[in-house]
């Protein structure tokens, strides 16, 4: 038994370092890759879904509001309540900023299970403008952010034109391990993937959630927002429906932040097992090539099932310099995560967390979001119903 698992690390093993290898060429690819130079600047609504308060949100909100850019632009914010916690710090930025156009609205409905969707199909028909960008309400953004982004919409990508712009981020932590971890997979390996998806595919054909940026003609083609109240990667579906409707989907090189909750150990687990399944729901095929990309956690699984092998050791080491020179070109030299460097050391265990993950999502098709559980089917959220029988 031993000899038949210390194979098969090696040949896992061996596939993860390829891996390594080929998201350092990706990643490279991207940086080489074109800047807009363009001056494209059209006035463009930001849809801003908001459901509380959390610590740094207004300055997140502010970020905003600081853009070197034209003057038409308009920030709209939805809250479901007008007792919501958030509103005093919206009506605070509409006192301190008085020269931009920020708009407080009402959106009441539950429209579906997705409240931020359910938001956003309720903010869209308020919207003056052309362009729509959605993000969430933690996203902190500098002051080229609005710039650089609707630049992406001017040129054209592979004859098709650009229907959705979306961005990468990175992760702010919060102290705790769970919060840590969580920030150090964001830059070392959920960034890697997308960029060798971008590469392999030829295109990228989803959106992050830290940026949907879209154009009305793409908005329209898809029938809007409404499709996307019950699915659970919102941002993924929209990219995918707007790629179908025969529009490009790009990635701009302007990264914004994002906060991560000071999760415990439990917390991070769940989040990162509602982030698999919606994966897995959504790509079913790549989702099991991930199989393929755990090289760090398959060597050192090899180490210990050879009995600590010369040669396994050699593996590992070789394999855990790959693994870290991805951490730092990406995390470090694209994405500026200078967190990365300290945390750095907690490598092994996030991706043997991220293992774990990848193995349980395949135990069950349930999430648990907003305090809520959820069965997921064909990407769709439906609220589970407890059956009872009367005796």
């Amino acid at each position: 038994m031993a000899t038949v698992v210390t194979a098969a690390t090696t040949l896992l093993t061996f596939a993860g370092l390829f891996y390594y290898i080929a998201a350092l060429w990706c990643a490279r690819s991207f940086v080489r890759g074109r800047i807009p130079s363009s001056t494209f600047a059209p006035p463009v609504s930001i849809l801003k879904p908001v459901k509380g308060l959390d610590p740094g949100m207004y300055e997140a909100f502010a970020s905003h509001c600081r853009q070197d850019y034209p003057p038409e632009y308009e920030i709209l914010f939805g809250v479901s309540s007008l007792d919501d916690p958030a509103v005093p710090a919206i009506e605070r930025l509409q006192s301190e900023f008085p020269d931009r156009n920020i708009r407080l609205l009402q959106t009441p409905e539950q429209l579906g299970p997705n409240g931020k969707m359910g938001n956003v199909v309720q903010l869209a028909p308020q919207a003056r403008y052309e362009y729509l960008l959605v993000n969430d309400s933690d996203i902190h953004v500098s002051p080229r952010y609005l710039a650089r982004v609707m630049s992406e919409f001017a040129t054209p990508q592979k004859g098709k034109p650009v229907g959705l712009v979306t961005a990468p981020y990175r992760g702010l932590s919060h102290g705790t391990l769970g919060s840590k971890l969580e920030a150090l997979g964001i830059s070392t390996d959920f960034f890697p993937g997308v960029l060798t998806s971008l590469k392999l595919d030829g295109e990228i054909r989803f959106g992050l959630g830290s940026t949907l940026a879209v154009s009305r003609p793409a908005l329209d083609a898809i029938g809007g927002f409404a499709h996307l109240v019950h699915s659970l990667a919102d941002d993924y579906e929209l990219g995918h429906r707007i790629a179908q409707a025969g529009f490009a989907v790009a990635l701009t090189r302007e990264v914004v932040d994002t906060s991560v909750p000071a999760y415990t150990l439990a917390g991070f687990f769940s989040h990162q097992l509602r982030w698999a399944r919606a994966i897995r729901d959504s790509r079913k095929l790549g989702y099991l090539g991930l199989i393929f990309t755990f090289g760090l956690p398959w060597a050192i699984f090899n180490v210990i099932a050879s009995g600590f092998a010369l040669e396994s050791i050699a593996l590992l080491s070789l394999t855990c310099l790959a693994r870290v020179t991805v951490a730092l070109s990406v995390g470090v030299g694209i994405l500026n995560d200078r967190q990365v460097l300290c945390d750095l050391w907690l490598l092994p265990l996030r991706d043997l967390f991220a293992l774990w993950t990848w193995i349980w999502s395949f135990a069950g098709n349930t999430v648990t979001w907003r305090g809520e559980t959820f069965t997921l089917e064909n990407g769709k959220l439906k609220p589970e119903t407890r059956e009872t029988t009367a005796e």
